[in-house]
């Protein structure tokens, strides 16, 4: 799957700012293209990971004297790209263009890096609601690049019915289903499914972790993000978002912040919590996309069949592709989760 210019064109996460310290270079991929992310004491910077000099990745550099040094001539980058140097040669060279690194526009909030390819995104990415919410406890959670591309990893969260069987007993069990309704809500840049249901799941998690709950509302952002709401009756339980950073063709970089509310539980307590009964699941979610994956590749392209339980049809393809829908909301669907 190439990427379509909706991807392309947009803010993506790249790393936690806690991963990309001072003085440090870490070599990223987004969208098939490599990128040198560094912070220096002049700020943070993004640059193709290519010198313009003799092509040599500058990810493999040092920061020095507030810019990025290729370590194969010395040529040294500011974040902006500019070539703040060449040792040996006493020639001006910030203001020869010739000389530039290509530069990305980044930036940095709520311990996120975000990263554009392009010069036609906003001048930030748009954060889904309670992103930086100072009444909510919060916490990062990330796993490295996984294989499998990122579009599945959105739909897989998207999916309620995977989670009977492939989560069977810490999230839902497949012996113990409960009734739901399910509603679909079309946003025209973004969709979201509601389940509506009496009593909490069955699984180990939500028997913990939850007192009571009402519904639950997935809504996918486009173009990588999939926030999950978890209510109650009086408020809400917890809010999960995660980002699907598409890496290559066939790997993404997923990023989950976690959101609870303040209360007698310290928020270091509510992670520790939340990591042990989560852990197995994201190795569940890990392994199967990564398996689907290979059977696509081997069979040389993905060939899906739409089940009864696939309510939301083509449309989150549609919208990765850029494409709108007719705003709405259609009738509940009852199933049995």
């Amino acid at each position: 799957m190439s990427f379509p210019d909706a991807v392309q064109e947009a803010w993506h996460m790249v790393a936690l700012s806690r991963d990309v310290k001072r003085g440090s270079v870490r070599k990223i991929a987004l969208c098939n293209t490599p990128v040198a992310l560094f912070r220096s004491e002049a700020g943070l910077g993004a640059l193709i990971d290519r010198c313009p000099h003799r092509n040599y990745p500058l990810s493999e550099g040092r920061v020095r004297e507030g810019a990025l040094e290729c370590p194969y001539h010395g040529w040294r980058f500011d974040p902006d790209g500019a070539c703040q140097s060449v040792p040996g040669c006493l020639a001006e060279t910030a203001q020869d263009t010739r000389l530039r690194a290509q530069s990305l526009r980044v930036w940095e909030g709520h311990g996120a890096i975000y990263a554009t390819l392009s010069d036609a995104a906003p001048e930030q990415p748009p954060l889904p609601p309670d992103f930086g919410n100072p009444e909510l406890d919060h916490f990062w959670w990330q796993q490295g690049t996984w294989r499998g591309r990122a579009f599945d990893a959105i739909e897989n969260v998207m999916d309620p019915f995977h989670t009977n069987h492939l989560h069977d007993g810490f999230i839902r069990r497949r012996d113990k289903r409960l009734p739901v309704d399910l509603v679909v809500t079309s946003h025209g840049d973004g969709i979201d499914m509601t389940i509506k249901q009496t009593q909490p799941d069955m699984g180990l998690m939500s028997r913990f972790l939850e007192r009571d709950r009402e519904c639950s509302v997935s809504r996918y952002y486009t173009p990588a993000t999939v926030q999950a709401r978890w209510e109650g009756k009086d408020k809400l339980t917890l809010c999960v978002t995660a980002i699907f950073t598409p890496a290559t063709d066939g790997t993404f970089t997923p990023f989950a912040r976690f959101s609870t509310p303040k209360g007698i539980a310290p928020g270091w307590l509510k992670q520790a919590a939340i990591r042990l009964f989560l852990a197995p699941v994201v190795a569940q979610d890990r392994r199967a996309l990564e398996r689907q994956h290979e059977v696509m590749t081997y069979f040389g392209h993905p060939r899906f069949a739409t089940g009864p339980g696939d309510i939301l049809g083509d449309r989150l393809h549609r919208l990765w592709k850029g494409e709108r829908l007719a705003r709405g909301a259609e009738p509940p669907v009852k199933a049995e989760l």
